[in-house]
């Protein structure tokens, strides 16, 4: 885990020192892109209120909705493991891919061929400028650790995902597995 570089398809764990960022604050984020001109990534554990449906009104069924990151939050973006249902697919890694014929999205999801297990739904993305990311690394903002639930991370459960994470670091990061979100309410 020590020495891991950002690469797309690794996971960034927002740190515990992260509480100032309302944004970030105890995230896990998939990154799908990363290189010199900057870094794309999707928080996997920020449900929103809304379905799908709430705002896509031809898709019949109520997927989740989550809060990819602050930037674009009113644009819509997915993650998938259905390359072969969805044209135009970027593989980010290990069968995980993101984007691609959202019009053939919408028949799929309605057709029940493509199901909360093979896609999620994000607002928005995280996103980093060229260096920003390595420069928030540096900082000790995020750990990034390898997705080793492959395609599977679609299916992780969001509730206790940066818990559990802090929980696999373990050491002094197990104190802060159990610590309440805002600490100063303890």
């Amino acid at each position: 885990m020590v020495g891991l570089k950002p690469k797309k398809g690794k996971l960034l764990i927002a740190e515990p020192t992260l509480t100032g960022d309302v944004s970030f604050n105890r995230s896990v984020v998939l990154l799908a892109e990363h290189n010199e001109e900057g870094s794309v990534g999707f928080i996997l554990n920020k449900p929103l209120e809304y379905t799908i449906n709430d705002l896509v009104t031809e898709i019949e069924i109520p997927l989740q909705v989550y809060n990819g990151g602050p930037v674009e939050q009113d644009n819509l973006y997915f993650i998938h493991k259905v390359p072969h249902l969805i044209d135009n697919s970027i593989e980010i890694s290990h069968g995980i891919y993101w984007g691609g014929d959202f019009d053939k999205i919408i028949d799929l999801v309605n057709q029940k061929m493509i199901s909360e297990d093979d896609i999620r739904f994000f607002l928005g993305y995280s996103g980093w400028a060229s260096l920003q990311l390595d420069e928030e690394l540096s900082s000790k903002s995020w750990i990034i650790v390898k997705n080793k639930y492959e395609s599977d991370i679609i299916k992780k459960s969001s509730d206790a995902f940066w818990k559990e994470k802090m929980m696999e670091l373990g050491g002094d990061y197990l104190l802060w597995s159990n610590a309440p979100e805002n600490p100063s309410l303890n």
